[in-house]
């Protein structure tokens, strides 16, 4: 059998560079060792990178769509309607909100104002916004965690846009009693540290702690005077003092 010879194979036959690549113009040929990668083209290798494959894009499938991972991230829905009510049960689950609040949240976020009602009237329908829950929530557990009184209470439930009539009946489960034993128990607390000072600052103190939660002037002083006079350290000089002498008057809350 004839066996074939490359003419490549002839002895002093030319032979064809590793690596080799189109001479042509303008087209390096890469040296021995590079694997004939174009040195002209710089995308081919970055710095610390190692070699990059040319025609597919960063963060793509081989189909060209991005990944799923990212798709759609941040996007929040194109729907006015299904953007509210996105934004609604963000705001709620973390805390009760009122109406009024869920409502500035809303044009905060250019809402249309039709939208925003529409959304809000059915969340109160299904329950999800409920004025009249939020403000007795409030009265109970700022009443018990911070001694707060009607005052104050309403003051605050004003604030967040709650309507006069359920603030009310809200503050209203806040009996007189009640309110002056939350007192009471708030001087009883403070009076221990006012000991050593002179009488009309302890009024002062005492009195203007309450005043500042909401108490009214006149069960202030009295439950002041009542404390300072069972105190031994200022029983005698909180017998002296009456309302009325100038000494002191209560602060605005």
């Amino acid at each position: 059998m004839t066996r074939r010879t490359d003419w490549s194979e002839r002895p002093g036959a030319p032979r064809e560079p590793r690596g080799a690549v189109d001479p042509s113009p303008g087209h390096a040929t890469a040296p021995d060792g590079h694997g004939g990668r174009d040195l002209h083209d710089p995308a081919a290798e970055e710095p610390g990178r190692g070699v990059r494959r040319r025609g597919r894009p960063r963060g793509r499938h081989d189909s060209g769509f991005p990944s799923p991972s990212r798709a759609g991230q941040g996007e929040p829905p194109r729907d006015p309607a299904e953007r509210a009510r996105a934004i609604c049960l963000r705001l709620l689950t973390g805390a009760p909100r009122t109406r009024r609040q869920l409502a500035d949240a809303l044009r905060q976020q250019d809402v249309p104002e039709e939208v925003a009602q529409e959304v809000l009237t059915r969340f109160e329908e299904v329950g999800l916004v409920n004025d009249g829950a939020f403000a007795d929530a409030w009265v109970e557990s700022r009443h018990h965690a911070r001694g707060l009184a009607r005052r104050a209470l309403a003051r605050e439930l004003r604030t967040k846009g709650v309507d006069p009539a359920v603030i009310d009946g809200a503050v209203a489960q806040l009996d007189p009693a009640q309110e002056e034993a939350t007192a009471r128990a708030l001087v009883a607390r403070k009076l221990p540290g006012t000991r050593g000072l002179p009488h009309d600052k302890r009024l002062r103190r005492l009195a203007g702690m309450l005043a500042r939660k909401g108490y009214a002037e006149g069960l202030a002083l009295r439950v002041v005077r009542e404390a300072l006079r069972a105190d031994a350290d200022d029983g005698r000089e909180a017998e002296e003092w009456e309302p009325g002498h100038g000494a002191y008057e209560l602060p605005e809350p």
